[in-house]
This record gives structure tokens, sequence and C-alpha cells, in this order.
């Protein structure tokens, strides 16, 4: 069903954008004309303004420019070139509804669609067109409902005698089920990502016999508390900025405008070469090998528990699941897998992706091997596991895909984007696949909540396109500290509950008060939300993806994100107070670059391009790359480990330069196998292997 109403979703979106390119096409084939036809009216107009101003005869002075057949036939030629005064690309689509036709009598007839009261006249308009398709008739029957047309429509729908188009009666009824979908209007039976509001969170006689106090919420008290503990921590930062302008170090403000200085760079110029150092004394060895070690260290393999036996891989199994994790992991696939590995056959490792590398087995693995690396003592250097970033790496899509979009990072192509999460102690503990134009922040909380691992993150680095206010609330709401890394903060809009005027130094900055009156009325709602996302009824990106398409009136979604400007203020200030916070920041996200380093290593196959169709066969790759990288980093980390102490052993160890090395290298270990050359094999020409029958 959710596919059903995605395809749908894009079919009207490719409607509409055939529309504004054929008129573009339009205004660039007729542009010589029409410029010709201005021509002749400005030169005709002329001559008008001449006979008037001279008292002349008009029709001759006209004559003396343009010969009067010349006139007629431009009026004539200027008639087929005019479009509407008020025109757009709606007049256009007419002979687009026969495409929409293949699929839109089933859609209806299939599913079956809800609404709030002010979506009502559009569901009987869509139970009208059914029965017209139901009954075979083609004309708009009387008293069919109207209202829900919206103005630009109107023209094309019926004309001055209100007789009905049906093509644009049906068009526009589409075109406003999408669009009430995705407002949350319309809801769609049996859907999960289309439903009613109301079910996605928990019930609320449930919410009402729950005691706040129990609840796993950061914040446990009334409205009217938790406002006056936020209007005392927001005070107290704009006063300490206030108070503290000038001595805030590579912070100016201009215009009214924040600027921050980059961040100089803090690592002493010999990490580097003590990080070769430590890698020079690694032994070399092959991918295959470094996996099964890996393997026998922690057990992640036995995580992966085949879906129907519930056993886990045992004897040979385990190689041929190696092998398919290999496959995936690397991009590489199955089949060229199998032609590399002797022994192992294609259809040994499919059986093992189709039943041991489902999502749950995957993350049980993953789990298991970011808390063994979470263990090591060298990882201290690097982190205590209470820190983490998020940061997202774009794939192309080599073949149509729902969940594939073009952008301009991939020219012409289309792609999708992994999307991964990185602890403080370079494990991956997290990863999906996202659509590639999709706002980053609404995924940020599904990573901090449902990554199953032992680590404890309090604080979360992203990059600038991974926050909205709205992720802000939830975050503080939930317990974790949202630090987004701000490079358009000369832009950003600092809210205040006081008045503004109150802080006259930060007055310029201070460009908006927050409406406490909506967070008091709707707070109840705010956190029967954020509980539920806690207990899992529900994701926090699917919600959060709710609530940004809602209209503004969604007085749930304005009372969170009035929540989130409170929380991005505070932040913001903190930001620009805390030079060590900013490098922390920083220093958390260079972590995750250097993992998407690894990945694009490691996923060579295909050109590092993904070939699934499905977001599901997608997500299965992007899985087992993260297992790969991270059986890499803790096979790393062990030797690593090895070689320090062999170091403080002789007193060669720079023990300060520690935090700056990471276990993400692998010039030490041979991706690509072996390859073996045979001289009895040879084909001669009189003895050429056997063609395929």
């Amino acid at each position: 069903i959710d596919q059903a109403i995605e395809i749908h979703d894009r079919q009207m979106m490719i409607l509409q954008s055939k529309g504004r390119k054929t008129q573009e096409e339009m205004q660039k084939e007729n542009g010589k004309a029409v410029n010709e036809k201005v021509v002749h009216f400005a030169d005709i107009g002329a001559a008008l303004i001449q006979a008037r101003d001279e008292e002349l005869d008009p029709f001759s002075t006209i004559e003396k420019v343009m010969p009067w057949d010349k006139i007629v036939t431009s009026v004539e030629e200027a008639k087929k070139l005019a479009r509407p005064m008020d025109y757009d690309y709606l007049d256009l689509l007419e002979n687009r509804f026969t495409y929409l036709r293949k699929y839109t009598p089933a859609l209806l007839k299939s599913l079956e669609f809800r609404s709030t009261k002010a979506a009502e006249p559009l569901i009987r308009a869509l139970k009208t067109v059914n029965a017209m398709n139901e009954s075979g008739k083609r004309k708009v029957p009387d008293g069919a409902p109207l209202d829900f047309v919206p103005k630009r429509w109107e023209k094309h729908v019926y004309d001055e005698e209100g007789i009905i188009n049906r093509h644009y009666y049906e068009m526009a009824a589409l075109t406003e089920l999408k669009n009430h979908i995705r407002s949350g209007d319309v809801s769609v039976v049996g859907s999960r990502l289309h439903k009613d509001f109301e079910e996605y969170l928990v019930p609320k006689d449930e919410w009402t016999s729950t005691n706040l106090k129990e609840t796993r919420l950061a914040v446990r008290s009334s409205a009217e508390e938790y406002l006056e503990e936020r209007r005392k921590a927001l005070a107290q930062r704009l006063t300490w900025v206030s108070n503290n302008l000038e001595s805030l170090e590579g912070v100016n403000i201009e215009k009214a405008k924040l600027r921050i200085d980059r961040l100089e760079k803090d690592t002493p110029e010999d990490a580097r070469t003590f990080s070769l150092s430590l890698y020079n004394m690694l032994p070399r060895i092959k991918f295959t090998d470094l996996l099964m070690e890996v393997a026998h260290w922690t057990g992640f393999d036995e995580m992966l528990i085949h879906a129907s036996t519930n056993r886990p891989p045992k004897g040979e199994e385990k190689v041929i699941l190696m092998a398919a994790l290999m496959a995936m992991g690397t991009n590489i696939g199955l089949t060229k897998m199998a032609d590399a590995t002797p022994g192992i056959t294609y259809h040994q490792m499919a059986n093992a992706a189709q039943w041991r590398l489902y999502d749950d087995a995957i993350s049980r693995a993953q789990a298991t091997l970011v808390n063994f690396q979470h263990k090591l003592s060298l990882t201290s250097y690097w982190g205590d596991g209470t820190t983490a970033s998020s940061d997202g790496m774009r794939v192309q899509v080599g073949v149509s895909s729902l969940h594939a979009e073009a952008n301009p990072h991939y020219g012409t192509g289309k792609g999708a984007t992994i999307y991964r999460f990185t602890s403080d102690q370079f494990s991956s503990f997290y990863t999906k696949v996202i659509n590639t134009n999709a706002r980053d922040a609404v995924h940020v909380i599904d990573g901090l909540l449902h990554h199953e691992t032992e680590l404890n993150i309090e604080e979360h680095y992203t990059d600038t396109a991974g926050y909205t206010d709205q992720v802000f609330a939830l975050s503080h709401l939930l317990g974790f500290r949202f630090a987004p890394r701000l490079r358009d903060l000369a832009d950003a809009k600092l809210y205040t509950i006081q008045k503004p005027s109150d802080f006259s130094k930060l007055e310029n900055l201070l460009r908006g008060r927050i409406n406490t009156k909506i967070i008091q009325e709707n707070f109840d709602d705010v956190l029967r939300l954020a509980h539920s996302i806690r207990e899992g009824k529900v994701s926090g990106s699917l919600i959060m993806g709710k609530l940004g398409s809602y209209a503004r009136q969604n007085k749930l979604a304005t009372a969170l994100r009035e929540m989130g400007r409170i929380e991005k203020t505070i932040f913001i200030l903190d930001y620009i107070s805390n030079k060590a916070l900013r490098r922390r920041i920083q220093r958390g996200l260079n972590k995750g670059e250097a993992m998407n380093g690894l990945a694009r290593a490691l996923f060579f196959g295909k050109r590092g391009e993904l070939r699934e169709r499905g977001l599901q066969d997608q997500l299965q790759r992007a899985s087992a790359l993260n297992i790969i990288i991270n059986a890499i980093s803790v096979w790393n980390t062990v030797y690593l480990t090895e070689v320090t102490k062999l170091l403080k052993g002789k007193g060669n160890l720079r023990e300060d330069l520690l935090k700056h090395i990471s276990p993400l290298g692998w010039e030490h270990i041979n991706f690509l196998g072996e390859y073996t050359f045979d001289m009895k094999k040879i084909a001669s020409l009189h003895s050429l292997r056997p063609l395929i029958q």
C-alpha cells in the first residue's frame, strides 16, 4: 500500500514536471515568432501614435509601416501563439491523462481513504470518479462535488456554463489526493506511512494513566515548570554572552549577523608520521582472513541466525556466510564473488544472504562488533562512547528505483544516500538508506534510539543539513544533546522568551519571541509524541517527516517547533561561547568523514553504484558494508594495541599522540584477493573453451 501511494505521489510530480517542461519548450520554440509579433505590434503602435499626434489618417499611416494583408496574417499567427492572460502549465496537461489511467482506476478501487472534515469533499469526488470507472460512464454526473477544486484548476475543470471536463476533474482530484495525503488530512487504511496521525501515538487513555515521572523522557514536569526552567537557562546564556561579547574567541558580530572564524588545526605535525609508523608494524593480511579472524574473536557471525531454523552458522556455513557478506559489502555481487571464490557457489551465497543477512540479524552482529570495540583499552584515547556523529555518503543508483532521486552530485544520474552513525571510538553503530534529497535531520533520532549497542550516546553531531528546529526539541525531550556544525550561522535566527530589549547588546540578533502560549496548550501532546517515539510505537523519521509536511496551522508541529527554537538558541549561544565545543563537533564529524573514506574504498564493485531497485535490497548492501567497516576497525584496534604495548615496553611510545590516530587505515589489507595463473589450463586456438549452450 505504501509503495502504491509512493508511486502515485511520484506520478503526480512527473505530471506537473511534464507540464512545466512542455511550457518551457513552447516558449523556447516560439520565442522568435513571439518576438516578431512584438516588433510588429510596436511598429503598429508607433504608427498609431504618430497618426494621432499629427492628425493623419490612421489606416494609411499603419499601411506605410506594414501592408494590411500582412497585418491580418500577423494577427492570426498571434492568436495561435497566444496563451491565456493568467496562463500556467495546467492547460497543457490534458494529453497526459491517458498515462494516469494506466493505474489510477486500480488505485481508487483497491485502497480505502479516510479524511478529516476539511478533506471530505475530496473523498466524495474520489468515490464519484471510482463510480464512473466501474460503470463506464464518461460524463461527470450532475451534483458531483466541486468544493475540493483549487482555484487555479477551476477554469480547466468547468467552464462558465458549469460543464465539467472529465479529464481535468479527475486530474484535479488525484493531485489533491497527493497533497492531502502529504499534509495528513487524508489517511490510507492498511498503510504504515499514511495512517491516521492518532494511530502513530500511544492511545490517549494509556498516556493519561502513565506517570510522567516513570517515563524515559528527559522532561518530566508541567508546561509551566518546563518553560520557567528553559527561560532561566536561556536568560543565563544571553546575559553571559552580552557581558562577554568582546572576549569571545573567533566570534564577530557585524551588521546584526554572527560570524565565526574557521578553527585552526590542532593536530600535531608529527601525528601523521607517528600513525604511519604504527601501521607499518601491522602484519599484511588478506581481506578474507581478516573477516574470519574477527568473527573468531567476537562471535559476530553467531548472531547471523537462520531466519527459519534459528540456528547459528556452523563449519562450512561460516565460510559461505563470510563470502556472501563480502559480496554484498564490497558491492561486487554474488555472481562475481562465486567466480572469484573456488568451492563456493552462487546458490550457496544467495541462500545465506536470504536467510541470514536480514535486518535483525545484521543489527545484532553489528552490535556485537561495536560492543567488542567499546571494551578495547585503546579506544579510551579516542572517546568514551558517549558522543557520536552522523553523515551521509551519496551513492549513485544505476537502475530505475523509486528511492533514487536526481541530485547535482550525480550529474545527470540519480542516487541514494547511505546515512551512517559513527561513535567517538570509530565504530559504526547504525546505518540506513535514505532519499538523497531528504533532509538528514529527520533520521537522527532513529540512529540514537535504535542502535541496540552498549554505547550510551549523550551528545550527537551532524553537519548543517542535519538539523531542524523540531530535531532540537525532540533530542532534548529524549535526553540527547544535539550539536550540529553551523556553517550558515549568519542567517540563523535567535529567539528569546523575554523581551529582546532586555538584552540590548544582542537585540539585533534576537529576531523573534517564543510563542509560549502554544507550547502550554500542546505540551501534553508533545510529551505523548516523544513518549511514543521513545517506546518504539513510531519511528522518529516517520513522524518527523509527517510533521514536516503538515500544514503550518498544525498545533502539535508548531509547538514542537517553538520548543526547538528555545533549544537551538541555547545551543547557538553555547556554540559561540565555547571553542572547545566547536572543536569537539569538528573532531566528531571528521571521524564520520574518515569512515566514509574507508566505505568508498570498500564499496568498489560496480563502480560504486547500487544496482538494486528495492530499498530493502539497497539497505542489505549498506548494512553488510557497515559490518565489514566495523570488522576492519576491530582488527586494526586489536593489532594497534599490540604495537603500542611493544613500543611502551621499549620506551618509544608517544602516548600523547594516540588520540590522533585512527583504526580505519587499510593499506595493509588486500581487498582484491589472489589471482592464480595456471599454465595447465591455457586454452589453445585448437581447443577453445566450450560455449554455454
